[in-house]
């Protein structure tokens, strides 16, 4: 069977392949199916997508989503479903924590649970051969049951490496996940809420072998294909000895430059340098709030604003660009708080930053407190999710007291574009320099 995965692309400044339907299509690919992936961009109009998926004569759509993704990803989902005969199964954050209201809209058939190579593998083995759907395991088909959680892969190292055309990767720019899975209770976050959705049938948490990863690395050195390295495991740091390790033998065998998110938490000065040499050029920290009590009350981050200043310090120290991460509009923040972040992320100094207005995802805490709070409007999914306003109604917070600071960070991020064009060559931009905004 011919399976299309379709990136709904929503925003062209972050656009980014999706790295779930790179992992799905290469294990499709294993068991003797085809898999392609279709992008609609953001200046695609209807009929051009129509067009492409038609001509790609699927047997399947796939659509991978965030909620950012949703509004979008919904209409173009019942555009084609109005033309084509073709079963959708949505996939990914979005359809994970909100199954009910997805497999509600017009045209899905399908909601894959938390991660989905094998459901998906037995869901197109089923259809191929004309089978009942009903009763896979993480696949919630329309008018039926919750499904059972099947447990997670393990070991990681049994899955094969994802595919890259499906990632559609720019100039020997690679991206690599080697683990799956987050320790840390941020409320904010959807990383975290798979361990949570997988408690009872298994370990979430798990990272590849050090030798199954140097061998991705080494078939993408062999094509010719590897000059830049985005590992986007959402913490890179969290298991020393694993880093370590890796540090020695990446510089062993690699001279390419990389660039990993880390936590300060999960840092020190040594590992820093370590990091450095084996080439490490850019870390991205998350910082949220300049507020030591939202990130210690709401957010679950009980971190010092000095162990910021260290850990950049350190970080600029060692070599390595600092990028950093930021959240304006949380719920419980006060306008103070609020001017605490932009205080901050002044005084930090990052080589570059991005700032956005909060928006509770399906499934965090933050998102069951906004309900309970009743901050949350009752149409909130038909909302767009966008890097400037704030859908709550906040007792403490207007949307002009975030626009205020939203302002204040706009002009900041000039000021140190400006700064970066009249830098020494020395501290200028890598080549492949880049700013993630974290899943949403």
């Amino acid at each position: 069977m011919r399976v299309v995965f379709l990136e709904v692309d929503t925003e062209s400044q972050w656009a980014m392949a999706s790295l779930g339907p790179a992992f799905l299509a290469a294990f499709l690919r294993e068991h003797g199916h085809e898999a392609i992936l279709i992008r609609a961009l953001i200046e695609m109009p209807d009929d051009e997508v129509l067009r492409l998926v038609r001509e790609a004569e699927p047997g399947l759509i796939g659509v991978s989503m965030t909620t950012r993704q949703w509004l979008r990803s919904k209409h173009l989902v019942g555009m084609i479903r109005q033309h084509l005969n073709v079963p959708v199964i949505a996939g990914g954050l979005h359809a994970t924590f909100s199954p009910e209201a997805v497999l509600a809209a017009p045209g899905f058939d399908y909601a894959g649970l938390g991660e989905c190579e094998e459901a998906l593998l037995d869901l197109v083995n089923a259809l191929e051969a004309g089978r009942s759907p009903h009763g896979i395991d993480n696949i919630w088909v329309r008018g039926g049951f919750k499904p059972v959680l099947r447990k997670p892969v393990e070991p990681l190292d049994r899955l094969p490496f994802a595919a890259r055309d499906i990632l559609q990767e720019p100039r020997g720019t690679v991206q690599v996940s080697t683990q799956r899975g987050c320790p840390f209770p941020c409320t904010y976050c959807g990383a975290r809420m798979f361990n949570e959705l997988y408690e009872g049938t298994g370990e979430y948490g798990r990272r590849r072998s050090h030798e199954n990863v140097l061998s991705e690395l080494r078939g993408l050195r062999d094509q010719g294909r590897l000059s830049y390295v985005i590992f986007l495991d959402d913490t890179f740091t969290i298991h020393h000895p694993w880093v370590k390790e890796f540090c020695r033998l990446y510089k062993e065998e690699f001279r390419v430059p990389f660039c990993l998110h880390a936590r300060v938490e999960t840092v020190t000065e040594p590992m820093l340098k370590m990091l450095a040499d084996a080439g490490c050029q850019q870390i991205t920290y998350g910082v949220e709030s300049g507020s030591e009590r939202v990130r210690r009350e709401v957010m679950k981050r009980p971190v010092t604003n000095q162990r910021f200043r260290d850990v950049f310090r350190w970080t600029r120290e060692a070599g390595i660009f600092v990028i950093a991460n930021y959240m304006l509009g949380l719920p419980g923040e006060t306008r103070e708080e609020l001017n605490e972040t932009y205080e901050l992320a002044a005084e930090l100094r990052s080589f570059d930053f991005s700032f956005f207005v909060f928006y509770p995802y399906p499934g965090t805490h933050l998102f069951q407190t906004c309900r309970e709070k009743g901050y949350l409007p009752a149409d909130y999914l038909s909302r767009p999710a966008n890097h400037r306003e704030t859908i709550l109604s906040l007792p403490d917070l207007t949307q002009a007291d975030i626009d205020e600071v939203y302002d204040k960070f706009t002009a900041l991020r000039v000021k140190n574009e400006r700064e970066r064009w009249n830098a020494p060559a020395s501290t200028s931009a890598p080549d492949h320099a880049y700013v993630v905004a974290r899943n949403g």
